[in-house]
């Protein structure tokens, strides 16, 4: 159950003269007695990519998993506060949690295609949701979605004869964002997505975030101060449960305000 009280804005002057795709206010949550977010504010805005940075624990992907209620049905699990999609309370009991869901992909930090073809992966999303009327327009879907996702000149001619599994962790990775674009999503979650392959697979995806961006809000953790610099519009610093900082990139990360912000920026902890 939320409720909420008023509070400043967490961006400060408005980034544009559109509303954010989300609004989150005053978010508190407690894993039975331990409190594990305090007092989170920030909005989400439309093409942009927003990392989440900090320490190991402190919130990062807690705080990732509310916005699309994956938390729901979580036991002894307690939350406070506002979130909105649209202007739209998300835990309104007119919102029906699975439409919710969908408008959202997750990207894991380990790639875990399915066990089945290339095009099984991409195309089930797809059909469980019906998206396509008919063979030709779903595998019209299927190339676009490995087109946007960098990977159809890889496998283009093993579609139906390749398992998702075979292919490499890298090629894994931009499978399972391919799979993530197939049920047309409005916001991306990428826990760590690039934090389990190597140097030239994770500039790939780099590189696909920023073609994503365009049609996307992007919500990305990460653990690599270079990757949050090279890629995100905003950054967000998570310090023990509590947003300590949010704000331009480079901002951020040259002037940041908050002193423990500029340590783990410096390397001196974390």
């Amino acid at each position: 159950m939320f409720d909420a009280k008023p509070r400043p804005h967490p961006d400060g002057p408005a980034r544009s003269n559109r509303p954010p795709v989300m609004e989150i206010r005053d978010l508190n949550l407690w894993y039975g007695e331990k409190q594990a977010l305090i007092d989170i504010d920030f909005d989400l805005h439309e093409s942009e990519i927003l990392a989440f940075i900090g320490p190991s624990g402190c919130g990062k992907s807690t705080a990732l998993k509310c916005l699309n209620r994956m938390h729901d049905g979580t036991r002894d699990l307690h939350m406070t506060g506002r979130i909105t999609m649209h202007g739209q309370d998300i835990q309104d009991p007119e919102v029906d949690p699975p439409i919710h869901r969908r408008k959202f992909s997750w990207v894991a930090q380990k790639p875990n295609p399915f066990p089945s073809s290339i095009w099984h992966n991409v195309a089930y999303g797809a059909q469980i949701h019906g998206l396509t009327r008919n063979r030709a327009e779903l595998a019209a879907h299927v190339e676009d979605c490995l087109r946007r996702a960098h990977l159809w000149d890889e496998v283009k001619d093993i579609l139906h004869t390749a398992d998702g599994t075979s292919l490499s962790g890298g090629q894994q990775q931009r499978l399972c964002i391919a799979r993530a674009l197939s049920t047309k999503p409005e916001v991306l979650l990428m826990d760590e997505p690039t934090g389990s392959i190597d140097p030239i697979a994770t500039a790939k995806i780099e590189d696909l975030m920023e073609a994503l961006r365009p049609d996307h809000s992007i919500v990305v953790v990460t653990h690599s101060m270079m990757e949050a610099r090279r890629i995100a519009d905003r950054v967000a610093y998570f310090h023990l449960g509590r947003l300590l900082e949010i704000g331009d990139t480079e901002q951020v990360f040259t002037a940041a305000r908050n002193p423990e912000a500029r340590r783990f920026i410096a390397g001196k902890f974390g």
